[in-house]
């Protein structure tokens, strides 16, 4: 994977690390505006500082130096999207990168807090009702996003910490219905699967098929992507892919109890 680090000059460069042992890292969660991201080739071109989209770059490098955490990855510009093979390693990679991550700063373009405001906590009012209507909870790759980090901290667009997953639960819970035990870290695959289903149900992704790529970190699936192939076909993979592998932890499940009954009887037996 790649991720971003600040040379002693200032610029911002891209470095590559072994995927199974990155260094500590930050990593940002944000909606995409069309045309005002920057890319991987633009980064390493050097032509990004024009967009608007560098300014939450440089929002998620310095609040990572904050927090004494040296690199940083942001989705727009440490992926070669312009590689199918790369960005489908991507697709695949997504919620294990999120959930690897130190902290996960959410940037919310459009929540704003008042520049008298100084302690967010205590006037809470000037700035909920703008989260809780925040694009960031409609969105299909966000949930994960959500999801897979231990730390996610949620900032207004002018920089303003608003407060985390933890503090934050009750809020996001009932924005999202997303059941409180998930939000405080309980493991996915200990939920019903038609629950996670729900969690996604009204939200949005640009490509139809990411309907259902979005989802896979959250059952554990690993699949080609197809882009072209359409919600309905890519969500039916989906589907059959956690019918088999559900198929085939419930073999191995009974041939666990199996085997402790044997043992069992033939101990009893003895």
């Amino acid at each position: 994977m790649r991720l971003l680090k600040r040379s002693p000059t200032g610029h911002v460069e891209l470095t590559l690390f072994d995927d199974d042992d990155p260094p500590r890292y930050a990593i940002l969660s944000h909606t995409w505006s069309d045309g005002n991201e920057v890319t991987y080739n633009e980064l390493l071109a050097g032509n990004s500082n024009g967009k608007t989209g560098f300014a939450k770059i440089t929002f998620c490098m310095d609040k990572a130096a904050e927090d004494n955490i040296e690199y940083s990855w942001v989705d727009t510009c440490c992926i070669d999207k312009s590689t199918s093979d790369e960005l489908a390693t991507a697709v695949n990679s997504m919620f294990k990168w999120y959930k690897r991550a130190v902290k996960c700063y959410v940037y919310l373009s459009d929540v704003h807090v008042p520049d008298e405001v100084t302690d967010t906590e205590k006037y809470r009012i000037t700035w909920e009702e703008a989260f809780r209507r925040s694009r960031w909870f409609t969105r299909g790759w966000t949930l994960q996003e959500l999801l897979a980090p231990p730390v996610v901290e949620f900032f207004s667009r002018e920089g303003k910490r608003l407060g985390s997953k933890m503090s934050l639960e009750q809020e996001i819970h009932t924005i999202t219905s997303i059941a409180i035990q998930a939000l405080r870290g309980q493991s996915l695959f200990e939920l019903d699967i038609e629950e996670r289903m729900r969690w996604a149900v009204e939200r949005k992704t640009t490509r139809k098929e990411d309907k259902a790529y979005c989802l896979w970190g959250l059952f554990g699936v690993f699949l080609p992507t197809l882009y072209g192939e359409g919600e309905e076909h890519a969500m039916l993979r989906l589907r059959e892919e956690i019918a088999k592998r559900q198929t085939h932890q419930d073999a191995l499940n009974l041939r666990i109890t199996h085997g402790i009954a044997t043992v069992e009887k033939a101990e009893s037996g003895s």
